[in-house]
């Protein structure tokens, strides 16, 4: 059975789809970075984005109407995805908007999705901290990527930790956070270094790794920038047999531009990687190198935003309107929908409920699932540690 009829043929769910006639295409953003640093890793949650929207359309669409996408370039730059945001929802006349990747990005975008009342469908992980009515946020918390990695690590013995990012707000919380828990461990921050968004130069960082001896380092390096640190860090010799190195904004996409070989042997953890073995996820893999090519890759990012825009197609159907605010309330009451990652639903907070995953990549560019968690992770916008006292209200 194809992926998108298991969609459709969720029990309960398209009954509750009031009778609406047929209508013109009903228009919705996709907003990525189509150029800059971030384009590396963009671009593809882009085309599963209009792989989502392809394979609706081929089914009926959404109330009767067809979705037509309009696509606009953030171009990595937090300014231009305001700017383009803007554009498509005063002027593209979109319903909604599927995109963002960086937190700068999305931080550049929340008040424009605020004054106008429109929703964003974020697909990556992040650093919480926020909780808004204007966004659905599917990408990991906090406790649903960065916790479960440093629980893994614990439990294979790594006391010392290194601490490397790209200059901006997510990875200075996601670091602010493991420093919180480590020291709860009772264990040693090694050292912290950050460099800026698409930075390449590394061998200051690379000399205090090696003064401080590392048991092991947490990347949040984004973009490009990785291809520069890996390739530094094989000229000095600092190979992942000798100091492994846990990323999380590393998954098969970045690996296959990088060249498998350069970073085997490290790890990541996600929501999702292209290694699981189900009905759904291999449909959902087939569908996309069909339409893209046999040797596309495919990313945690790139199902969620797959992902979201199924949700988004489930949620105005149970709304029986195309109105954000309703769609909104209607996301959150949905049923858990079959996904390539898994059965998955909103909580309350308007967060994925979703499992973590430890990978090591291949020398194919895959990952090999070394470790998942015990069950599905409930979202936690903010850590209990780093941020005591807050919470989010349910939308």
């Amino acid at each position: 059975m194809a992926f998108a009829g298991r969609f459709l043929s969720l029990a309960g769910l398209l009954a509750t789809t009031p009778a609406i006639a047929a209508g013109p295409p009903v228009k919705v953003g996709v907003l990525q970075s189509l150029t800059g640093t971030m384009a590396i890793s963009e671009v593809t949650v882009k085309n599963a984005e209009l792989l989502a929207i392809a394979e609706i359309n081929a089914k009926g669409g959404v109330l009767g109407r067809q979705i037509q996408a309009v696509v606009e370039d953030g171009a990595s730059d937090p300014a231009t995805f305001a700017q383009k945001a803007g554009k498509l929802i005063q002027q593209g006349g979109v319903v909604t908007v599927f995109g963002g990747w960086t937190s700068a990005s999305r931080k550049a975008m929340l008040p424009v999705f605020q004054r106008n009342a429109s929703l964003l469908w974020y697909p990556v992980q992040f650093e919480g901290n926020e909780c808004s009515p204007n966004i659905i946020y599917t990408g990991a918390q906090p406790n649903q990527q960065i916790v479960p990695a440093l629980t893994w690590a614990t439990a294979k013995g790594h006391k010392k930790y290194f601490l490397i990012g790209s200059d901006y707000v997510f990875p200075r919380t996601a670091n602010l956070i493991l420093k919180k828990r480590i020291a709860a461990g009772k264990m040693t921050v090694a050292g912290e270094d950050y460099v800026p968004l698409g930075g390449t130069e590394f061998s200051a960082v690379i000399a205090k790794l090696r003064a401080a001896k590392p048991d092991i380092v947490f990347s949040t390096l984004n973009g490009d920038s990785n291809v520069a640190f890996f390739k530094q860090m094989a000229a000095a010799g600092l190979t992942s047999a000798k100091l492994p190195v846990m990323s999380f904004s590393i998954a098969e996409q970045e690996a296959q531009a990088m060249g498998p070989a350069l970073v085997n042997g490290s790890y990541a953890v996600w929501n999702y990687f292209q290694s699981i073995q189900t009905p759904e996820n291999k449909a959902f893999v087939a569908a996309y190198k069909a339409k893209f090519g046999a040797k596309a890759a495919i990313t945690d990012p790139m199902v969620h935003g797959y992902v979201n825009v199924w949700l988004w197609k489930a949620a105005v159907e149970k709304a029986g309107s195309f109105d954000p605010a309703r769609v909104r309330k209607a996301a959150v009451t949905l049923a858990a929908i079959p996904s390539p990652m898994g059965p998955v639903k909103l909580a309350p907070n308007q967060s994925l409920v979703q499992r973590a995953y430890v990978g090591q990549l291949q020398p194919d560019g895959q990952f090999k699932i070394v470790s998942q968690s015990p069950g599905m992770i409930a979202p936690e916008p903010y850590d209990a540690l780093a941020f005591p006292g807050k919470s989010c209200k349910p939308a």
